[in-house]
């Protein structure tokens, strides 16, 4: 018999992840029709006949304070034996089919990724750069004299002899499994080995023969996405790309609900460290199946991601990263074996891991660096990381200042109503007509325009699928709440403007709403708004990256930037006119502007090419001048002012003709008759000689 988690409620809160929706259904729905209620897609091709076994699910079990939820199997009808038989068949026992399961009690339920009907887009693809291949694992080739009666150098010492008439290379060392491999790989080769060589200093494997075939995976763990580029190490190719949801969304959407996380619950660590490990090797044998390789032709990977990630990774409990003084475990570059950590690549892979900044600025924004280098611009530079955790580096080739600022997941789509991840069917684009304030919108998967759709009874079923909205992405509410501003529908402080009349705009107070999509414009037949609670969470996202960057340049004592780089996935699609509308970055010339991917991975995959670059991240990340938002009084204020649409009193004058011409008039004159004593650097940085 179901448990009902303690409660006569006749209804239960159920989540779904990583999509976040939420919302309380009525005991005994199955989960699949929850599922349908609050837009979440999930495969079932037999309509819950129990024969297509594409619906499965998995419960998490616990308390959960970021969701604020006990979540556990029983408050779940029982399985039937015929839904048991399906999963065993599956090897899936651990799972279950929504379409049978029926909700008694709150569920957080976890939807794997073959089970999505519609497949999350992860935009974290690569960049296309110019790198000097010059990687740490290399293969060569020599022929080892043969063992002679009477000789007793053993086979390691006469290949060390060879590797030292050949290569010149001294004082090798070799790893267990080669040294197991090695006397009948020479006997087999004819005592003609090709040695796969780790940084000069180690032998990690031995093949008979000539072989050409080392290959390396570049990874950025991102809170929530995990990209992985695998390349030939040779050449430098990129020959595969494979992402994934982080699984760790399901324990908490931002860093520091996982170290809550981690602190509550005793198998907390454990739990989130195995999810990433697993979805790694996964990741592996997806990219070494893509470039029909084996996972054992990969010799090295290296990490890049937030300090979090980094020790959930390692096996570290963040537990000292949540509160003052913010102590890392580490913060400088790592080489372990990857079979220490459970990854199954070759047994003798190496995991370079680069260095962190400070205690919320780690390995990924030094990845950023080494592939952005603003040390080596003559002008001042903002770059920025948009994500759960925005990462902020201000300056140039004489300083730099970093910061961290904790934004949270608005800008994935989380604590959105309608917000969804990128994903076909999500608002990415918004338009707002001056004279009718009508939105019209684009969603992923479609190119069209939502006001260029072919309407009526002879449109085919799978064409009006295709094009309906599910919900709306991090880009697509950016744009929706910098358009309400400009069309007069909120005001600068955030909220409705009360001269807005107009059917568009539902509700009132938090309640309100402005209608994003009609019903016949979602896959749900609902409208689709944005609420006055939506405009908030932006609000405060918003406010926290730029008063995070205001706070570097008050530090570094400068005014103004001269380019702004907008890195990470997220910003890739973020239209700087509405960043800078929003108050997103500070102003700038729209044209300076620039966004750059991925540049986290790309730096991860530039460290995993080049061997020097790893020598240059980690003496960058003692270059710069880390700025703890977390408790400098100064961060509040600016975070006060920059709550307001695009800022209280900030001038934006590359935004001349784009603001509402009332609203630029008074930031100007605010800005003119501010008293606030302009701040100056209060210490030089470590000089920046990379």
């Amino acid at each position: 018999m179901a448990h009902s988690n303690n409660n006569s409620h006749e209804d239960s809160l159920v989540i779904f992840m990583p999509s976040g929706r939420r919302a309380r259904v009525e005991n005994g729905t199955p989960l699949l029709d929850a599922a349908r209620q609050m837009g979440v897609e999930i495969e079932s091709i037999c309509s819950g006949r129990l024969t297509c076994g594409k619906c499965k699910v998995k419960i998490e079990e616990g308390h959960f304070q970021k969701h604020r939820i006990e979540s556990h199997s029983e408050h779940l009808s029982q399985p039937s034996g015929e839904e048991m038989d399906m999963l065993a068949s599956m090897d899936a026992t651990d799972c279950r089919l929504s379409c049978s399961a029926r909700v008694h009690g709150d569920v957080l339920v976890f939807v794997p990724e073959e089970s999505r009907a519609k497949k999350q887009i992860i935009r974290k693809s690569a960049t296309e750069r110019e790198i000097e291949v010059l990687p740490s694992v290399r293969q060569l080739y020599v022929e080892v004299k043969k063992a002679e009666l009477g000789e007793h150098r053993g086979d390691w010492g006469r290949l060390q002899d060879a590797l030292k008439a050949e290569w010149n290379l001294e004082n090798l060392s070799i790893d267990l499994p080669a040294l197991q491999r090695l006397q009948p790989v020479l006997r087999e080769g004819k005592w003609a080995v090709t040695a796969t060589i780790w940084n000069d200093r180690e032998v990690i494997d031995v093949a008979p023969g000539y072989v050409d075939s080392t290959y390396g995976m570049a990874v950025d763990i991102g809170s929530t996405t995990v990209a992985a580029y695998l390349c030939n190490l040779r050449t430098g190719e990129l020959v595969a790309t494979e992402s994934a949801m982080n699984p760790q969304v399901v324990y908490g959407e931002d860093l520091m609900s996982r170290i809550s996380y981690a602190m509550v619950n005793a198998d907390g660590l454990d739990k989130m460290h195995e999810a990433i490990i697993d979805t790694l090797n996964r990741l592996a044998a997806s990219a070494a199946r893509a470039a029909n390789i084996r996972r054992r032709d990969i010799h090295e990977i290296v990490f890049a991601g937030n300090t979090t990630m980094i020790h959930i990774l390692l096996g570290i409990n963040p537990v000292e990263l949540g509160g003052a003084p913010f102590a890392l475990a580490n913060r400088d570059s790592m080489d372990v074996k990857a079979r220490d950590m459970g990854l199954r690549l070759h047994a003798g892979a190496n995991a370079h891991i680069l260095p962190a900044e400070a205690g919320h600025v780690g390995a990924d924004n030094v990845a950023v660096l080494i592939a952005e280098p603003p040390y080596r611009r003559p002008e001042t530079v903002l770059t920025v990381d948009v994500g759960t955790n925005a990462e902020i580096v201000l300056g140039n080739s004489e300083w730099m200042y970093s910061a961290s600022s904790p934004t949270g997941p608005a800008f994935e789509g989380a604590q959105i109503a309608y917000g969804m991840r990128a994903a076909p069917g999500a608002i990415e684009r918004v338009r707002i007509d001056p004279e009718t304030k009508v939105a019209k919108f684009k969603v992923i998967g479609e190119e069209r325009w939502s006001d260029e759709w072919p309407v009526g009874r002879d449109v085919p079923v799978e064409e009006q699928s295709k094009q309906l909205a599910s919900g709306i992405c991090g880009s697509g509410i950016i744009e929706a709440v910098a358009e309400m501003y400009l069309q007069g529908i909120i005001r600068a402080d955030g909220r409705f403007n009360p001269d807005f009349d107009s059917n568009l705009v539902r509700g009132d107070g938090r309640k309100a709403g402005y209608i994003l999509a009609r019903g016949d414009q979602t896959a749900t037949g609902e409208v689709i708004v944005v609420t006055q609670d939506d405009v908030r969470n932006i609000q405060l996202a918003k406010a926290a990256l730029y008063a995070g960057a205001k706070l570097l340049m008050n530090r570094a004592g400068v005014d103004s930037v001269g380019r702004v780089v907008l890195a990470g996935a997220f910003g890739s699609y973020i239209d700087p006119k509405y960043a800078m509308v929003l108050g997103l970055i500070p102003d700038c010339e729209l044209e300076n502007v620039v966004a750059v991917g991925n540049a986290a991975g790309d730096g991860a995959r530039i460290a995993l090419l080049n061997r020097q670059k790893r020598a240059e991240a980690q003496e960058i990340s003692h270059s710069v001048r880390y700025i703890e938002t977390a408790v400098d009084p100064e961060f509040q204020e600016e975070f006060v002012g920059a709550i307001h649409l695009p800022h209280a009193s900030d001038a934006f004058p590359h935004l001349d003709g784009i603001l509402p011409e009332q609203d630029l008039e008074a930031q100007l004159s605010q800005a003119r008759n501010s008293r606030r004593p302009r701040r100056t650097r209060i210490s030089t940085p470590e000089p920046v000689t990379a």
